[in-house]
This record gives C-alpha cells, structure tokens and sequence, in this order.
C-alpha cells in the first residue's frame, strides 16, 4: 500500500470515519447448500453463456486434450513456457497439431498470433461458482494474450480451486497481503451487446471458450 494512501486512511480513522452498514446488499453473495453445488452451477452458469465444459478426472487430461484439437481441427495452438500443466499439454501437442511456445516480447509475432494461431490453453488460478467465472492470474509464463487473442480458449480447471464467491477466495488466499497486477474474470467466449443492442458472442477474442474440469484435482 502507497505511503499517500496509508496517510489518507489514518487521517479517516483518526476522523472517527467507520465503513457504512451493508443491509439488503443489491448483490447479496451466493453460498452454496453442499459442496456438490458449486461444481453443477458453474458448469450450468458457463454453459449457458455459450461455453462448452469438458468433466473429467486429470489422468484422462491428455486424452482428452488430443481428442478434443484433433476434432475441433485445430492445428496451430499458443501455450505458456510454464504452469502445472504444461507437461499434460505439450504431450496433447503432437502429429498435426504444432505448439507455439510464448517464448517471443509480443511486438515480434503479433501478426501470427493475431492470425495464424487457431488456439490458445493456459491454466485457472480458480473459479468463481456464483457468477460462472474463471479466475486467471496471468504471468510471464502464461501471459493474458493466451486467453484474449485466439479464436478458441481451452482452460483448465482443478475443480479443488472452486470458490462460491470472490470474496470467499480474497479472504482465503490472504489478498490483501497481496494483491494480483493482473486479474482476468472470464465467463464464456467474447461477446459484445453494442450492436443494436443485441447480444452477439464472438465478437472479438474468442468464440470458443472450452472449459477442462479436473475432479481429482
């Protein structure tokens, strides 16, 4: 926290400033009644907004993974230089389908990646049960672009990441000691309501969002 805004919350506190009571919050926060719970209202959440979601235990990870590129036929994929699963993936990443290692500044293959890469995979940092979201904490070795810039996102999951609310993932991983730089909120593929106000998926970035549901993770 900044020296300016320590001293501007001291000269609050010391005011006798307290926080206003939150009654009837317009958002009040969802809990879930069992821990099964969580897991069907994010898939339900996610797939109504147009994501597809893939429930599978992690050993049949790589299997999957192929099957699903060699269907879908995507044959150019961006990936992360790191991450948990960056083993499970560059083993998927074999015959036709060629990995693009995020290994270049991105001024330097922003036309390829733009409009030569059918896919890109990173990982989740967690999920959010209450609003159907994926919770990514991009870093130097899963950069944001993985998830914005390709036509198709494949994320992965490990359903033990799964929170019912952001605040009940703030508090529990201590944020406030430390907060992200970068945080990305994805809830389905791209979609955009500025045309005649008319909700369009696919836009711009994504138009496939396929979401890997490890159970035993």
């Amino acid at each position: 926290m900044s020296t300016a805004r320590n001293a501007i919350l001291n000269r609050l506190r010391q005011a006798g400033a307290q926080p206003l009571p939150v009654n009837n919050p317009d958002y009040p926060l969802w809990h879930p009644s069992n821990p099964d719970e969580l897991l069907e209202r994010l898939s339900e959440l996610l797939s109504q907004n147009h994501a597809e979601v893939i429930r599978l235990n992690r050993r049949e990870l790589v299997a999957t993974l192929k099957d699903h590129i060699e269907q879908a036929g995507l044959r150019r994929i961006a990936t992360g230089t790191g991450g948990e699963f960056l083993v499970e993936i560059t083993q998927a990443l074999t015959g036709s389908t060629e990995q693009v290692p995020f290994t270049r500044p991105l001024e330097q293959w922003k036309e390829e990646l733009f409009s030569q890469v059918d896919a890109g995979i990173t990982g989740c940092h967690g999920a959010i049960a209450a609003t159907g979201s994926l919770v990514l904490w991009p870093d130097a070795s899963e950069p944001r672009t993985l998830s914005l810039v390709p036509p198709c996102h494949i994320a992965i999951l490990k359903a033990s990441t799964l929170y019912a609310n952001l605040p009940a993932m703030m508090a529990d991983q201590g944020w406030a000691r430390g907060m992200p730089t970068n945080l990305l909120l994805v809830s389905g593929p791209s979609k955009t309501a500025d045309i005649q106000q008319t909700l369009a998926y696919g836009a711009h970035g994504p138009k496939q969002l396929l979401v890997l549901l490890l159970e035993d993770a």
